[in-house]
């Protein structure tokens, strides 16, 4: 028996119901939810203006680096270190670990000016110093989420809770493809575990084609990329394209999106099997660059996924978050920074270095930080084994952007003497989401998606694109 529905009473009238839905959960383009939009899901489209950036590689440091440590040097916390910060500084201040009247930490290294911009940076980042010329600190950074996963979430998706599509999806959603040989967003990660989990790539209510793909650290790049044993090409080509007739059959019964999503998979499986083997094969690298980025071409690390990056940014890969957990100094934060700095710093400077070499600098724009910051105040807690750590600190933090059209050499905002809040120039996450945004030729209050009756946009109701940082 044929069950009848109501998409089959349309599709026999010669109404085209399932065509129509297609077209129109397909429909929304970047420049809002009426614009036409093309009816293959990444196909390359036009921004509302010609954007300086083509590609975002943004480093994620989750756990949340300490910027009184790395880049934010106060040395009137040195004066204050053992004693409470003023009252009237804390007051009204949550924290997830200690009191607000814990003692002051004072800065645990060395601090010196580098580069034509004199950039302040702490010896834990001898590499950064070199590159400081091409790179722009924000340096009065607020978030509304103190706890990581929520911080995470909300850096990426503009809110704190699983559902919302993440930048990443965004901007392929807004942008499209340039490459059909690998996927358009790409997820690495070389530390141990994400507090934030998928919902940090994920599309949210996007289309599921707009989902990061996460890449591993060993094997496969991408599970079952590899034809299983007794395979040959000519019989996966029949069984794919098989596969491939009966969801256009489906497709045109039902109308459902996501069966044009499979399709795709699909199709992107197929072309990733030759594809994702030569990206990620580094040995022809010169060992010049692998040296560069201080890179083991076969041991998974921060800085191999540096390079897979720009490799990625190469041949047309749109947006690449590379997350290294490890951050979160509850408890000695000098070991902490000192293991991180070790395997991030080289790799991150590298890359902002050889994109320019490369002549892909000014293209693509590579973002670094955490999801929040830490206290001024130390964490010490006998029962938890903890002692001269720091707390979340989502009040002020900094992070940096390089090329894209952003300004290079400068630094912008500024905290108060005891590094808490900032004095000056301060910028919320969602005006960083803005920013990005707009590098890629995009204005963050237009670009939308009609979902649940209204239109979303990643920025929610907030952000403004920080226009200081720009070129």
């Amino acid at each position: 028996m044929i069950e009848i529905t109501r998409r089959h009473f349309f599709r026999d009238c010669g109404y085209g119901l399932g065509k129509a839905a297609l077209a129109s959960l397909l429909v929304g383009s970047a420049r809002g939810a009426d614009a036409p939009r093309a009816p293959e899901p990444l196909a390359p489209k036009e921004p509302h203006f010609p954007g300086k950036a083509k590609a975002v590689i943004h480093l994620f440091m989750t756990g949340a680096p300490s910027q009184l440590d790395l880049f934010d040097y106060k040395p009137a916390l040195a004066k204050l270190e053992g004693k409470p910060l003023p009252p009237e500084v804390i007051k009204g201040q949550r924290y997830a670990f200690i009191r607000p009247d814990a003692a002051v930490l004072g800065p645990q290294f060395k601090f010196a000016k580098h580069g034509k911009c004199g950039a302040e940076l702490s010896e834990m980042l001898p590499h950064l110093a070199k590159t400081v010329d091409d790179v722009c600190f924000l340096k009065a950074v607020h978030t509304d989420q103190f706890n990581h996963a929520p911080a995470q979430i909300f850096f990426n998706t503009g809110f704190s809770q699983p559902g919302r599509p993440s930048i990443g999806s965004w901007a392929v959603y807004a942008l499209g493809c340039a490459t059909k040989e690998l996927p358009a967003f790409v997820v690495m990660s070389t530390g141990g575990g994400i507090s934030g989990g998928a919902a940090n790539w994920s599309s949210g209510f996007l289309p599921t084609i707009y989902t990061g793909t996460r890449f591993r650290n060993q094997g496969d790049p991408i599970l079952n990329v590899s034809s299983p044993a007794g395979v040959d090409a000519a019989l996966q080509k029949d069984t794919l394209d098989l596969v491939a007739e009966m969801n256009k059959k489906r497709l045109g019964a039902v109308g459902d999106p996501e069966i044009a999503t499979r399709t795709a998979a699909y199709e992107m499986a197929g072309r990733l099997q030759t594809a994702a083997p030569e990206l990620t094969d580094l040995r022809k690298e010169p060992k010049k660059i692998l040296d560069l980025y201080g890179a083991d071409p076969d041991k998974p690390s921060f800085a191999r996924a540096c390079l897979l990056a720009r490799r990625m940014v190469e041949r047309g890969v749109r947006f690449i978050t590379i997350y290294h957990e490890g951050w979160d100094a509850h408890s000695d934060v000098v070991g902490n920074l000192r293991g991180n700095c070790k395997a991030t710093d080289q790799a991150s400077a590298a890359l902002v270095a050889d994109l320019k070499r490369k002549g892909l600098l000014d293209s693509t724009l590579v973002v670094w930080g955490g999801e929040f910051g830490r206290t001024p105040m130390v964490e010490s807690n006998p029962v938890l084994g903890r002692s001269l750590g720091r707390d979340h600190h989502p009040q002020a933090f900094t992070i940096w952007m390089a090329g894209g059209g952003t300004k290079p050499g400068v630094t912008l905002g500024k905290t108060d003497e005891l590094g808490f809040h900032p004095a000056e120039g301060g910028v919320h996450v969602h005006d960083v989401q803005a920013t990005i945004l707009n590098q890629l030729g995009f204005d963050h209050e237009k670009l939308t998606y009609r979902h649940a009756g209204r239109d979303f946009r990643l920025t929610d109701v907030f952000g403004h694109v920080i226009k200081d940082a720009i070129a």
